[in-house]
């Protein structure tokens, strides 16, 4: 995504704008699925919403909302008001270190912890803000998704990668088009650590476009 391992930032960093330029970038491609992990998820689920894209999504670790998102995490973007890019520059820190300690192939190991040294936090703290913005939106994102009719596969693990409200979890289970579906365990880095699951879930998205 622009802004981030290094690539060039955009001019706005808001969801919507990077929803935006995405679809944008589906269309030229002529995308049948669109897969977004973390913050990338929350994107693709923007697109969707908005009507910008029609296929299916998988969403994988989305956060809908603020509470989907630790204390700390939200407090910590924050502080950027007050302390500029320090508090950022803590939270890509600790990032390097989880990917350290996660149950990863070496080889990749390497590419991520080469991807995370590329942020720029000046870059970073300004799409937390408006990221934080976004996941303060108080218009019912669990629905949102249900009423855009599009075929979607929510996935979270039991612990580790944030979660879902209890009433965005009812909605989205109660919703025909929306597939909610947990990996046991805890797991953070839900494309690296269990890329098996992943594909299967890609390979019904696939099936359904």
């Amino acid at each position: 995504m622009p802004g981030h391992a290094g690539a060039a930032a955009p001019q706005d960093f808001s969801v919507e704008e990077y929803a935006r330029i995405t679809a944008e970038l589906a269309r030229t491609a002529a995308v049948d699925v669109v897969v977004g992990f973390s913050m990338g998820a929350t994107v693709a689920y923007e697109m969707v919403v908005s009507g910008a894209f029609t296929g299916p999504v998988v969403l994988l670790g989305v956060s809908l909302s603020a509470p989907d998102e630790p204390a700390f995490f939200r407090a910590i973007i924050r502080l950027g008001s007050i302390l500029g890019t320090l508090p950022t520059a803590v939270l890509r820190k600790g990032a390097a270190s989880m990917v350290k300690h996660a149950p990863l192939p070496p080889e990749r190991r390497v590419e991520l912890q080469a991807d995370f040294a590329r942020n720029k936090t000046r870059d970073m703290r300004r799409g937390w803000r408006e990221y934080l913005r976004w996941l303060h939106r108080d218009d019912d994102p669990a629905r949102r998704l249900c009423e855009a009719g599009v075929p979607a596969w929510v996935v979270h693990a039991e612990k580790g990668d944030g979660g879902l409200t209890p009433h965005e979890r009812a909605v989205l289970e109660a919703c025909p088009r929306v597939r909610v579906v947990t990996v046991p365990g805890r797991v953070f880095f839900l494309p690296n650590e269990v890329p098996d699951r992943i594909a299967d879930v890609i390979v019904q998205a696939l099936a359904e476009a």
